[in-house]
């Protein structure tokens, strides 16, 4: 699955560079006909006239390329846009200056059909969720039934919002197996991200 950076940096961000050595940067979207049809994804750096250039670069990228994931990368990110970005058919959105470690990440869960944000919009919209729907506590339990008893642990903290350095702390146990959890816990379940399983466990009552 091919990367593709746009943004007016020529030589792209640290963090770009060590995630994807082989990705292309360019200023602009530059169509290809020969590869409409290939699932590429698109970092879309925002510029400075960050909304309006958004929803034109979107649909540009929608309109030439049938199975683009996009991806949007802002200098300063705030709930609102997000949002509308993924109002638009964005599948993740992220800080611009984001280690490689969550890059990668980040693709690793919209490659799986899953969207990814930060964890402060996270939580928000797993509140917001909350409030309008939920399942009975069978069919949650039904779902932990499935897990060991430390990926429940994991799983349900996961479920809060909450990030992995702070599960890690919680459970005092490392990020890297914080991580490990999660991913047993996605495949045993199903959930395509963090969001998703959080509408998996959460309970009505």
């Amino acid at each position: 699955m091919q990367d593709i950076f746009i943004s007016p940096l020529s030589g792209g961000l640290a963090g770009w560079v060590e995630a994807f050595p082989h990705a292309k940067i360019a200023d602009f979207l530059k169509p290809n006909k020969s590869q409409a049809s290939e699932t590429i994804v698109f970092w879309l750096h925002m510029n400075a006239d960050r909304q309006e250039w958004l929803t034109k670069t979107i649909k540009q990228i929608q309109q030439q390329y049938t199975q683009a994931k996009i991806v949007v990368l802002a200098n300063s990110p705030n709930q609102a846009e997000a949002l509308y970005a993924m109002s638009l058919g964005v599948v993740a959105y992220s800080h611009a200056y984001s280690p490689a470690q969550v890059l990668r990440e980040i693709k690793t869960v919209i490659s799986h059909g899953g969207v990814w944000m930060g964890p402060d919009l996270l939580k928000r919209l797993i509140e917001v969720s909350s409030t309008l729907a939920g399942n009975q506590a069978e069919q949650v339990s039904q779902h932990l039934s499935l897990l060991t008893n430390r990926e429940k642990q994991v799983a349900i903290e996961a479920a809060k919002g909450l990030s992995n350095k702070e599960i890690a702390r919680i459970l005092d146990i490392t990020e890297r197996t914080v991580k490990a959890h999660l991913s047993a816990s996605f495949e045993r379940l199903g959930a395509k991200d963090r969001l998703h399983l959080a509408l998996m466990l959460n309970n009505k009552s």
